[in-house]
């Protein structure tokens, strides 16, 4: 476990077997695919829970080699209910090509409130966009199974739509790309929204779950203090960008060579989505202005308010 980024304890881990179902728990099994890159680190994970009767969450790309690696690993089984966390690429692709082979459904909240912007600076993923679920889910919704109780957790933040679930019998949540043990998540308006992820991620912190087991990378141990680390990380990052406004009005492009300084530069463009949450976040709290709608290209300034 290494210090980095304002203190976040990430968990770097990279020893991954793809196309092999470990045991997780009793309860949980996973599979990750072969999809690595700088925004799935070492893939999507795949977890299955319970046994004989199973639930499935985030099935992930579509890949014949990871397809066939899942059916594997779900041989002589039934999925009675297939979970996503939210519509991107990197999760829902598989999801009705599996619950069509089990005679099941696909479970997820529903369609996002808009798509992010930004075009050829979007997440490398991306969105599945003509996927939709079968089932669209609420908050707060418990789905049974035997030995297995899931609950949903409607999480926006990272989309509008994001889902976690949570495993009652181990007191575990499946946080999908809500909180991430070796990264931060990418908060990418118009539909990412950052009050939204803040509050958010109060909420998981205080539900004092056991163990976190996000969709890509390691678990996530000791989450309430862990999640405390993300949230104090997003609002020291508010109070870099306050501190480079001090000496005048800057765009996005700016606020991201000026304080993303340590980090690969393939990762600027989605710094730039986080960075334009912020700023619509402390527009929205009165500390920030930006003349006409906020965008990647608008300058912002501080307001009165933040100056007084």
């Amino acid at each position: 476990m290494k210090k980095l980024m304002n203190d976040i304890p990430f968990v770097q881990k990279t020893d991954v077997e793809y196309g092999v179902c470990e045991t997780l728990s009793p309860m949980i099994r996973r599979v990750t695919a072969p999809n690595p890159g700088p925004f799935t680190y070492t893939g999507t994970g795949v977890y299955i829970i319970g046994h004989g009767e199973v639930a499935v969450i985030d099935p992930g790309p579509y890949d014949p080699a990871h397809e066939a690696a899942l059916d594997a690993a779900l041989a002589g089984e039934r999925v009675t209910h297939v979970f996503v966390t939210h519509h991107h690429l990197d999760h829902s692709p598989l999801a009705h090509p599996l619950a069509r082979k089990h005679a099941t459904q696909v479970y997820g909240f529903g369609a996002q409130t808009a798509p992010p912007a930004g075009g050829e600076v979007r997440l490398e993923a991306g969105d599945d966009v003509g996927f939709t679920p079968d089932v669209e889910i609420i908050d707060g919704q418990e789905f049974t199974g035997p030995g297995w109780t899931i609950e949903a957790l409607h999480t926006p933040g990272h989309t509008s739509n994001h889902v976690c679930y949570a495993l009652k019998e181990e007191n575990i949540l499946f946080s999908g790309d809500h909180v991430m043990a070796w990264s931060t998540s990418v908060i990418s308006p118009p539909d990412g929204h950052m009050g939204d992820y803040l509050r958010e991620l109060a909420r998981v912190r205080d539900r004092n779950f056991t163990r976190l087991w996000p969709t890509h990378g390691p678990a996530v141990e000791n989450p309430a203090e862990f999640v405390q680390a993300y949230i104090d990380h997003r609002l020291k990052r508010e109070q870099q960008i306050l501190h480079q406004l001090v000496s005048g009005p800057l765009d996005v492009p700016e606020l991201v060579a000026a304080i993303y300084t340590d980090i690969d530069k393939r990762l600027h463009p989605a710094a730039a989505h986080s960075i334009l949450a912020h700023m619509i976040h402390l527009i929205e709290i009165g500390v920030v202005q930006s003349a006409g709608e906020p965008g990647l290209r608008n300058r912002f300034r501080l307001s009165s308010q933040a100056r007084d």
